[in-house]
């Protein structure tokens, strides 16, 4: 299903920076209406409140906790496109004496906050035929061992929006996932990727693939890698009817 940006209202969650930020302002230059900027911190998105004014409405939520997302949910009704950025990715391997505790950590925020937000957002995206994005990583496909936590945590994350697709895709519901590679963000950096595609890269893939109506977003030079090893079984397995 086809989403055009122009004249939406949207939410973003994880506003106030890299990818997020990024995400607001292609929404905005491609004609959305309003964004809401859904951040921990109301504090740390004054740039965009004074670059968008009207444009943009900050509200504090935190992905790690159901309650702050279905208050969220609620005081945005009128939300048609909204777009789980918010994430974490410490680097953590397999084997370690922090592992279990840093898994659980990613899967609370990279994977249970999905859930949160898909459920807390569910009635008002039906109601709206509206679109939900998920912001996933090519480490949904392949565990990086120096970041296996977090690949597990994408991982568990890609497959829950298959179940979205299939969920409310059924209700008009369009979904999107994306899977950049490394992005030049402070997740990023932290993680050890000194290099990577621009924020923009992924903000502006978005607005495109929305447009397209695609389930997958593969948007820079690493990720279109993954995409062409990948494409047969997606086609066949992922996207089969």
């Amino acid at each position: 299903m086809s989403v055009s940006i122009e004249n939406k209202v949207a939410l973003v969650t994880g506003a106030n920076r890299g990818i997020g930020k990024a995400i607001v302002e292609s929404f905005i230059n491609h004609g959305a209406k309003k964004v809401y900027l859904a951040v921990r911190d109301v504090n740390s998105t004054k740039e965009l409140e004074e670059k968008y004014g009207e444009k943009v409405v900050t509200l504090k939520a935190d992905v790690s906790n159901t309650k702050s997302i279905q208050d969220l949910a609620e005081q945005t009704k009128d939300v048609e496109v909204v777009v789980n950025n918010a994430g974490i990715g410490t680097p953590q391997d397999t084997i370690g004496e922090n592992a279990e505790q840093d898994f659980q950590n990613q899967l609370n925020v990279n994977a249970f906050g999905l859930l949160r937000v898909a459920n807390s957002f569910a009635k008002t995206l039906e109601k709206n035929q509206g679109a939900l994005v998920q912001l996933n990583s090519v480490a949904s496909l392949k565990n990086f061992s120096a970041l296996s936590t977090y690949s597990a945590s994408k991982a568990a994350s890609y497959s829950l929006t298959q179940g979205l697709r299939t969920d409310l895709g059924a209700k008009g519901v369009s979904i999107l996932s994306v899977h950049p590679g490394p992005v030049l963000t402070d997740m990023g950096k932290a993680a050890g990727f000194d290099e990577g595609a621009s924020t923009s890269t992924i903000s502006e893939g978005i607005v495109s693939a929305l447009k397209a109506g695609d389930f997958h977003l593969f948007p820079d030079e690493m990720a279109k890698q993954f995409e062409g090893a990948y494409q047969g079984f997606s086609d066949a397995i992922v996207l089969a009817e």
